[in-house]
């Protein structure tokens, strides 16, 4: 049967009403409700899943992204004290190891949804998990978004909202208040998605002096290559995207790619879950037979879900583009800095990757108006979904950037609520100042949006 029915009318109960509703609870969710609670809103931050942290929990992404430009750390403020904080909670070993890391520190995923748990309680934030948003009310003049309709085990209700941060990584909330979108390549394609996963019963010291004895890297790609020709793996990425080493019998694997997974779908996520299981089985196989160190290794966890690099980038004030990347802009209302080079997976299994990488010591400026959807007055996107091209958003993406936008949304809503503005009301010179006094980093040579100004006047 096809078509459609028509469901009576309902009367929803209404829950706790709050200042600054943060949806989504990965990176730039978590970043969002600390700032926006610290600034002294009364924030909620809802989560479908039990727990939060995004990609590095759900998905068990086994790394954080670089923090730095090769020289220096850029992301700074929130996303670098709590990367910090969990090496502190982890234990002596890893602590020892990781402690002056900044890029590519691996994940340990039980660790850390304790420290963001933590962390959230500790600022004030009041967290709603196992929750899902069904849909968004929006005012009479359709210029903000009074609320959301959630659906969780307890029912349906609404949660009405003075200001909300879309934080989902793929722009539910804006998509729903209308807000218009892109969604991938000209033709529609999509990065793959990824299915991560731990192994434990693993022998760090074999693999090291497998990889000295053999000459092969880190990744793998000889292996990987002399597997594909003997059909133990299948055509496609000849290595491994990341070994994200937790102790010395357990470490984190980013392997392979799905493809056609469009994470908007609960269709294709579906496929995808079922789909990325049978190529993480196929790949600890490929361990066991081929890498010294693995023979006896057992998967003790996959990703709940595929890891999902990309899917809508909302249409916001201002669409930050490759040639901003390359050129290594900043622009007057700076609220973070990236340098993470591009990275766009291949769509499928006979097309190329692209990288594009700035110099080391070279960053770009993130504006705070690719956060501000257009049409919608108290509504910040922030995370992988801001508005960019798609090359700019192979770079931006990653968690680090993430909690950069977070970050700045929370306290953008804060001076929001506090001035009784929209979003596009706030100073944003105070923005940047109140960032800069939470440690983020906006350049050596950074001058206030306002001095700009001063400097431009006839």
């Amino acid at each position: 049967m096809k078509g459609h029915i028509t469901l009576p009318s309902a009367s929803i109960p209404i829950a706790r009403e709050v200042d600054v509703l943060v949806i989504g609870g990965g990176a730039s969710g978590i970043a969002a409700a600390i700032a926006a609670a610290k600034g002294g809103a009364q924030t909620m931050l809802v989560e479908q899943r039990g727990f939060l942290g995004g990609m590095g929990t759900v998905a068990l992404v086994p790394a954080f992204c670089p923090f730095t430009d090769k020289r220096k750390p850029i992301i700074r403020g929130l996303g670098l004290q709590l990367m910090e904080r969990m090496k502190q909670a982890c234990d002596p070993k890893y602590r020892e190891e990781y402690q002056e890391m900044l890029d590519w520190v691996p994940i340990d995923p039980e660790v850390l949804k304790r420290v963001y748990d933590d962390a959230i309680l500790e600022s004030g934030v009041t967290p709603l998990y196992h929750t899902f948003v069904y849909d968004v009310v929006r005012s009479e003049d359709r210029r903000k978004v009074e609320g959301v309709v959630v659906v969780n085990k307890t029912g349906r209700s609404f949660i009405p909202c003075r200001y909300i941060i879309d934080c989902s990584g793929d722009g539910d909330i804006a998509a729903l208040a209308g807000v218009p979108f892109q969604k991938g390549g000209e033709a529609g394609e999509l990065q793959p998605g990824s299915m991560c996963y731990l192994l434990a019963n693993v022998d760090r010291p074999t693999f090291r002096r497998y990889l000295e004895e053999s000459g092969d890297t880190g990744q793998l790609h000889k292996t990987v290559e002399l597997a594909i020709e003997d059909g133990a793996l299948p055509e496609g990425r000849k290595s491994i995207s990341g070994l994200a080493w937790v102790s010395d019998y357990l470490v984190g694997v980013n392997f392979g790619h799905v493809f056609g997974v469009d994470g908007t779908r609960a269709e294709d996520l579906t496929r995808g879950a079922i789909e990325g299981r049978r190529t993480a089985e196929r790949q600890l196989q490929f361990f066991r037979r081929y890498v010294p160190g693995f023979e006896r290794a057992h998967m003790v966890a996959s990703g709940e879900q595929l890891g999902i690099r990309e899917t809508r980038r909302i249409e916001g004030d201002y669409i930050l583009t490759v040639d901003d990347f390359l050129a290594a802009r900043s622009f007057p209302d700076d609220i973070a800095r990236n340098a993470y080079y591009i990275d766009i997976h291949l769509a499928n299994s006979k097309s190329e990757m692209t990288f594009n990488h700035l110099p080391p010591g070279v960053s770009h400026g993130v504006p705070y108006r690719i956060m501000l959807p257009v049409g919608i007055d108290n509504l910040w996107v922030a995370g992988r979904c801001v508005s960019s091209d798609r090359a700019v958003q192979g770079s931006l993406r990653v968690m680090p950037n993430c909690f950069s936008m977070g970050q700045a949304s929370g306290t953008a809503a804060a001076l929001a609520l506090r001035d009784g503005t929209g979003s596009r009301g706030i100073s944003v010179t105070e923005l940047q100042q109140r960032l800069l006094e939470q440690d983020v980093w906006l350049g050596e040579d950074f001058i206030p949006a306002e001095k700009q100004k001063e400097g431009n006047a006839p």
